[in-house]
């Protein structure tokens, strides 16, 4: 119904005053019920990331959390690899970009890499960023990682293509990221395990199919050496670090029953719009 009516308005004469008030009422509704969730008693450990997060050119908190993360492990090579940007304006990495660091960014869509390209021109000259357009499949992730990166040292590793995301990071041997961000299936609560099968040309629909569930993520990883440190309160994205790096950091439970959070991809809205871009984090 919001749609519609949001829609309708952005055509009437004269409307524009009156859905942006509509859209002001809807980020402050949105921010008050997050709020009002962080207030419940299972947010109050510390050590969880969920106050921590924060928008600035992420698709919601998950700047805060990654910025979190670094907080308390500490930088290494400070450099990313990100793995279906679009067109870069709601990255998880362009945050850090802004602050310094250096990466890849992997984006299959020919459209969306000449428009993360334009848009973050000037980290492109420096050197500092790396846009390519290539579509990663299980056969493939390995060898263009290692070739895109140049290095086996990366700080983060950042995944969202919508389907074959498990399968991906699973092929992955020779990269060991410190911290690795990930979309998960909020369809699929714990402890059910469910991964969607390979299928090397799968573009998603906007069904439910795609990806794996939580849990199976967190299994898989934790053979990999890794521990889940959280997940977004949207329910989008998960967060892993490697184990060794965890110590008493992280809350000491580190399973996807634990940090599940259900889907609430509402409360994007209660981040707001982010950096109002220019061009670019690189320009801003």
């Amino acid at each position: 119904m919001y749609k519609k009516l949001k829609n309708f308005l952005s055509k009437a004469t004269g409307s524009q005053q009156l859905l942006a008030a509509i859209e002001e009422q809807t980020t402050v509704q949105a921010y008050i019920a997050w709020m009002n969730l962080l207030s419940q008693e299972k947010y109050s450990d510390r050590k969880r990331l969920s106050k921590a997060g924060f928008k600035v050119y992420s698709q919601a908190e998950e700047d805060g959390f990654i910025h979190e993360i670094f907080r308390r492990i500490g930088c290494g090579s400070r450099t990313f690899m990100e793995i279906g940007v679009s067109n870069g304006r709601e990255s998880n990495t362009a945050y850090l970009l802004r602050q310094g660091w250096k990466g890849v960014w992997i984006e299959g869509s020919p459209e969306y890499a000449k428009e993360a390209s334009a848009w973050f021109s000037g980290k492109v000259k420096s050197g500092d960023l790396v846009v390519a357009c290539e579509y990663v499949t299980r056969e493939n992730a390995d060898s263009l990682v290692s070739k895109l990166l140049g290095t086996k040292v990366v700080d983060i590793l950042s995944i969202d293509i919508d389907g074959n995301d498990f399968h991906i990071l699973e092929a992955l041997k020779t990269i060991s990221p410190r911290a690795i961000v990930l979309e998960y299936n909020p369809v699929f609560l714990p402890p059910i395990e469910w991964v969607m099968p390979y299928n090397p040309g799968h573009i998603w629909d906007g069904s439910d199919h795609y990806g794996a569930s939580l849990k199976s993520y967190e299994l898989m990883l934790r053979e990999k050496g890794y521990s889940l440190v959280g997940c977004t309160t949207n329910g989008n994205n998960a967060f892993f670090v490697r184990t060794e790096l965890t110590g008493e950091l992280f809350c000491s439970d580190t399973s996807a029953e634990n940090h599940y959070e259900p889907q609430r991809f509402w409360l994007g809205k209660a981040f707001g719009q982010g950096y109002v871009f220019g061009r670019g984090p690189d320009k801003g």
